[in-house]
């Protein structure tokens, strides 16, 4: 990627530093699930059941502590050289998916953009959705329309996943846009309101249809950058899709526990990750990712 010296969105909230003294947590919303899964592996590696911990995790307030002092506003935190790299490439490509969608939406919607917020943060942080740490991963707030990031989250694409590389990174940020975009779709608000309405198994399967939307959201963003800019390179899709088939609900489960349960997929498998990137990549268009519908996932 030739993310250095590109302009950085002004959507970035950076708030690494500060840890919120509030502890109300109602649960986060969508993200690409893989922190809660690590730990909840570590819990049945260790002859624990994590079935209650996954009922729980995202509804269990992170420890209190209090916030640091701040200077105009500004964080005041200072972070290693690859942090650092991190939170601009971070912004670089925030700013990039306010161009494309910018784009797409009064054209081919006839809709207006409205972009997201990024927030950077470091342990824990409080969203309208409720209290996250670190482990929950990125996630897409819906209740105030912010991306929530732990750039250290790199680390674990990185080393647990085998999926390293700033595009591996840019590709985190454009699917938990891709959250944003079906939020303004209203796909956000139709499988919410199904959480109560349907069975489990059902209610799974509309999960899975989210966030392969939002993988292919993704990869349309990535189409229209390459085809407009000089920001993505040749080589770079390679590390998405290492992304993509490293973060596939099969993947984690087999790391985690040793076995699949396809059944309490959430995200989808590696393989339909990695295909419905490829399909927004290869044809940049929003109408063909309407994955509510598809006969194949």
């Amino acid at each position: 990627m030739r993310w250095q010296g590109k302009e950085q969105s002004k959507n970035v909230e950076d708030r690494r530093g500060e840890q919120s003294s509030r502890g109300r947590s109602v649960g986060v919303g969508g993200g690409l699930g893989i922190g809660v899964l690590l730990l909840a592996g570590l819990i049945f590696l260790l002859g624990g059941d994590p079935s209650g911990f996954l009922q729980q995790a995202q509804r269990q307030p992170v420890p209190q502590q209090q916030p640091q002092q701040r200077t105009d506003g500004q964080s005041t935190y200072v972070g290693t050289e690859q942090e650092e790299a991190l939170a601009d490439i971070a912004g670089v490509v925030l700013k990039e998916t306010e161009d494309v969608w910018g784009s797409i939406f009064p054209t081919q919607l006839g809709k207006r953009y409205v972009p997201a917020r990024l927030v950077l943060f470091e342990q824990s942080i409080a969203s309208a959705c409720g209290m996250a740490g670190s482990a929950t991963g990125p996630f897409y707030c819906p209740g105030d329309n912010k991306i929530y990031l732990d750039v250290d989250f790199y680390d674990q694409l990185k080393k647990n996943f085998g999926a390293p590389g700033d595009f591996a990174f840019a590709y985190v940020v454009a699917h938990e846009v891709g959250h944003h975009v079906q939020n303004q779709l209203g796909y956000t608000t139709y499988v919410h309101n199904q959480k109560n309405r349907v069975s489990q198994a059902a209610y799974n399967d509309l999960s899975v249809r989210l966030e392969l939307q939002a993988d292919f959201l993704a990869g349309v963003w990535a189409h229209h950058t390459y085809k407009n800019t000089d920001l993505i390179e040749d080589d770079d899709f390679e590390e998405a899709m290492r992304a993509a088939e490293a973060i596939g609900d099969d993947n984690i489960q087999r790391q985690t526990q040793g076995y699949i349960r396809p059944e309490t997929f959430t995200h989808g498998t590696s393989e339909q990750r990695m295909r419905w990137f490829r399909y927004g990549l290869e044809t940049g268009d929003i109408s063909k990712g309407d994955t509510f519908n598809a006969r194949r996932l």
